[in-house]
């Protein structure tokens, strides 16, 4: 598999002392002795302004892109992270699945914690916006914050999500426009205040979506022909 497309980060924007960062597919959120890639720490650290002092309150897995928020104050970021443990922030995710999705879905399936020794709670709403074939486009808003909880309960329930290899389907399928990373998106995240971000699919994403749709409708039936 080729590496990531990846991109520099960017700020998105800034409110109520809070910055909303975008971190690409390929970077870490945090520095870790177990991967080797880039972090956004030290790219925030090499920055001017406020980002310099401004540090991530929350995680993003290394192969998904979309919004870090951070904030240079100590009790800003640990009132940052109690609101997300509380379920005060919601976040809206964008992933392209293997398989037909129904309409919409609430997937409930505790999940093991390796930390705890025992399985958590963990809850996933999802919307299917756009059917691409043997694909769906799904927008999802997980309830609680467990690890990796989007890809491990979407492969439970037979739509893992392009690209993934940690938790892939049970067999191989080829692509349309296949973006060599994984197909998920941190798109948007509200505050308990009702501020929100918001980010678009960076352009790996893009260019992945169009040929999927090209691509499925190529094998859709024609309005003359029996469906």
């Amino acid at each position: 598999m080729s590496p990531p497309n990846l991109t520099v980060p960017r700020l998105i924007g800034a409110k109520e002392g809070i910055l909303a960062v975008y971190k690409p597919a390929g970077m870490l959120a945090h520095p870790s002795a177990e991967a080797q890639a880039p972090d956004l720490i030290s790219w925030l650290r090499s920055q001017g302004g406020a980002l310099r002092k401004a540090l991530p309150a929350h995680r993003l897995d290394l192969e998904t892109s979309g919004i870090v928020l951070c904030a240079q104050d100590p009790d800003a970021r640990a009132a940052l992270g109690r609101a997300f443990e509380d379920g005060l922030i919601h976040k809206t995710y964008l992933a392209v699945v293997i398989g037909q999705a129904h309409e919409k879905g609430v997937i409930r399936r505790p999940l093991q914690d390796a930390r705890r020794g025992h399985a958590l709670d963990a809850v996933t709403r999802y919307r299917l916006v756009e059917a691409l074939g043997g694909f769906s486009l799904l927008s999802l808003q997980p309830e609680t914050g467990r690890k990796h909880q989007i890809r491990r309960h979407l492969q439970g329930v037979g739509l893992p999500v392009v690209g993934d290899t940690r938790y892939p389907g049970p067999r191989k399928v080829k692509v349309p426009g296949f973006p060599h990373r994984l197909w998920l998106h941190a798109q948007v995240v509200e505050l308990p205040s009702g501020a929100r971000f918001e980010c678009a699919l960076p352009p790996e994403l893009e260019d992945s979506l169009k040929l999927m749709r090209e691509g499925a409708a190529k094998v859709a039936p024609s309005p003359n022909e029996p469906g």
